[in-house]
């Protein structure tokens, strides 16, 4: 079975690659703290209401 060709980046490329991950994890963790406030205003104080 042949070898897969690998690309050698540049520094530039490299550094663009960087800045995208960081840029998506800000997102995700955006996304995490608004799903997190848009919960706690649905539920408000009765989250803390645990009768069963």
């Amino acid at each position: 079975m042949d070898k897969p060709e690998l690309v050698d980046l540049t520094e530039k490329q490299k550094k663009a690659r960087r800045w995208r991950s960081i840029a998506i994890g800000l997102a995700l963790a955006g996304l995490v703290v608004i799903f997190y406030v848009a919960t706690l205003a649905k539920f408000g104080p009765a989250i803390l209401n645990r009768s069963f």
